[in-house]
């Protein structure tokens, strides 16, 4: 094939790539100079804030105003708050405290630190409306199950994030919420009408759009209400008759991650990407482990789809020219962005807000935590979660492995917490706590997911969301000395 530096540079531009590693490496680099648009950084990329903020300002010496991205949702999907969790509530937790302002304060304080550290897009907030109680991949990291709710809060996060100069993205574009399965491992369909989804799943990010998101994320979903098949990424339908021509949006089209079975199971990333740009996506976010020999691929496939036909250079061409404008975009609102200091005390406050009780909580001496386990999904990874940190004796117990009465010996006559994450979800648990519960009926039940499967207990303490604010609001009202301490 022969080289067109021009054709590449123009591929270049539609690309968001990750890396190995916690430094640059020289191919992000000299990609970066050669018109990639920018990087997503992911778990492997972050050791510190000092770490992080040393490496976003080398990958500002490699080009002009690179954007920077990563997923910072807040709450349980947090790249920042992987070493202990999240120092902001997630959005279940902001929808149950339905107070617009508090979201986007909170969402203003997130961004600054992000801004801080030398990010400018963040690949947030999620505005799916999670309908679906089953849901695998959205649950708390939807403001909730009313469309009017999730609208309002899409707009305050919209406006908070890019108050502090970070670059919002509405995701996952039409709507994960309905969904039973996860789009990481298939493609889900969402059976629903026109009306409905246009009701439901697209009033969200009309208020995103009218609030002046920057850009919005695809979902690998199909939705055959709204026309076409396949995943929303590579249908041009909804890209383009719906999102642009009626919904009227300008800014960046964000594919979510081409390496997820949803998208490019069946034929490739290479090619999914090619698809996913003539459909109408600006910024190719290729995932978690596309790196140098595979980002390689993929310009190489958008460059042959062109000179096939199969791809215009004009939509090459447009979606380069968009990207630019939102790195405009970010670089111009590095002078005027929100400069107030970051409080500790606003993602706290959140998350006490949203805590709820149902029973009286006892005085509780010496408890003994049970932390029953939950998987975590692959948007959230491992970040730890739960009451061990303010409680001396906490145990985490798998509900396949381990059996109740070895619990209840080992509790034997002290008041007994146990916490779980979506119980509803898993069966398994829902049978281990029942059987704790037979013995000890009085037991205190904290449930750090979404509050639908709620047992007889003496208290049920309902967090709705597992960041570390959640869990230490949580402690306090157990009447943990070192959560109380923590926060005098």
């Amino acid at each position: 094939m022969p080289h067109d530096p021009t054709l590449e540079r123009l591929a270049n531009a539609t690309l968001l790539v990750p890396f190995e590693s916690l430094q640059a490496p020289r191919w992000i680099l000299d990609g970066l100079a050669d018109g990639i648009s920018g990087v997503c950084l992911f778990h492997n990329n972050l050791e510190s804030p000092e770490q992080v903020t040393a490496l976003n300002a080398s990958l500002c010496e490699a080009t002009d105003t690179p954007l920077i991205s990563l997923d910072e949702e807040g709450g349980d999907v947090t790249r920042i708050g992987q070493a202990r969790g999240s120092d902001y509530p997630g959005n279940a937790a902001l929808g149950a405290v339905d107070d617009t302002d508090l979201t986007r304060a909170t969402l203003r304080a997130l961004g600054v630190q992000l801004s801080g550290m030398g990010f400018n897009l963040d690949l947030a907030p999620s505005v799916d409306v999670n309908v679906a109680d089953d849901n695998p991949v959205i649950g708390t990291r939807s403001f909730g199950s009313d469309a009017e709710l999730v609208a309002r809060h899409a707009a305050a996060s919209v406006q908070g994030l890019q108050e502090a100069g970070v670059a919002a993205c509405a995701k996952h574009f039409p709507g994960h919420g309905a969904t039973s399965q996860d789009s990481h491992h298939t493609l889900p369909v969402v059976e629903a009408d026109a009306d409905l989804l246009r009701r439901r799943e697209l009033l969200p990010f009309r208020a995103a759009i009218d609030a002046g998101v920057r850009s919005i994320l695809t979902a690998h979903i199909e939705l055959p209400g709204l026309g076409g098949e396949g995943p929303a990424t590579l249908n041009r339908a909804l890209l383009n008759d719906l999102l642009r021509k009626e919904m009227g949006f300008t800014g960046v089209v964000v594919s979510d991650a081409m390496d997820m079975r949803g998208v490019s199971g069946e034929i490739g990333i290479p090619e999914a990407s090619v698809l996913a740009v003539a459909a109408g996506c600006d910024l190719l976010c290729l995932g978690r482990f596309v790196y140098a020999d595979q980002v390689a691929q993929v310009r190489s496939a958008l460059v042959q789809a062109v000179r096939e036909g199969r791809l215009s250079g004009e939509r090459l061409e447009e979606a380069a020219e968009r990207n630019a404008r939102l790195r405009d975009w970010v670089k111009e609102s590095a002078e005027t962005k929100a400069t107030a200091e970051v409080t500790e005390t606003v993602g706290l406050t959140g998350a006490r807000r949203a805590t709820r009780v149902d029973g009286d909580v006892p005085p509780l001496d010496n408890p003994y935590v049970v932390e029953v386990d939950a998987p975590a999904g692959i948007a959230v990874g491992e970040v730890p979660w739960g009451l061990a940190p303010w409680f001396r004796d906490t145990v985490r117990l798998s509900p396949e492995a381990d059996e109740p009465a070895a619990v209840l010996a080992a509790a034997a006559d002290r008041d007994l917490v146990v916490v779980v994450r979506d119980a509803h979800r898993y069966p398994s648990t829902q049978e281990f706590v029942s059987a704790l519960l037979s013995a000890r009926p009085k037991a205190v039940v904290v449930e750090m997911g979404l509050p639908i499967w709620r047992p007889d207990c003496g208290a049920y303490v309902s967090t709705y969301g597992a960041a570390h604010v959640n869990g230490l609001s949580a402690a306090e009202l157990l009447g943990s000395a070192g959560a109380l301490k923590a926060t005098q």
